[in-house]
C-alpha cells in the first residue's frame, strides 16, 4: 500500500490515522485547529501544497510534531 503513495499522501495518511485514533471527525479537527473542513480533507488526501501555519495548527491539536532531519542532525518543528 505505501509503495505507490507520495510523501504527501503518506503524511496525510498519518494525520488521518491519528485523528481517527483520537475519535475526532474532520469537522471537529478543523474547528479545534481553527481551519476549514476543506483544508483538513485536502491534507488527509495528500494535497501537495498546503499552508504551513494551518498544518502546524492541525498537528498541535493532534499532539504531533514535524521532524526534519539531515543525516544525523534532527530538527524538531513543533506547533506553536
Amino acid at each position: 500500500m505505501h509503495k505507490n503513495m507520495t510523501p504527501t499522501e503518506l503524511f496525510g495518511s498519518a494525520v488521518k490515522a491519528e485523528r481517527k485514533r483520537l475519535d475526532l471527525t474532520q469537522q471537529k479537527l478543523a474547528e479545534f485547529a481553527g481551519c476549514g473542513l476543506t483544508f483538513v480533507n485536502q491534507l488527509e488526501r495528500g494535497k501537495p501544497s498546503v499552508r504551513f501555519d494551518k498544518l502546524l495548527q492541525v498537528l498541535k491539536v493532534l499532539g504531533l510534531s514535524l521532524i526534519v532531519a539531515k543525516g544525523r542532525e534532527v530538527i524538531a518543528v513543533k506547533a506553536p
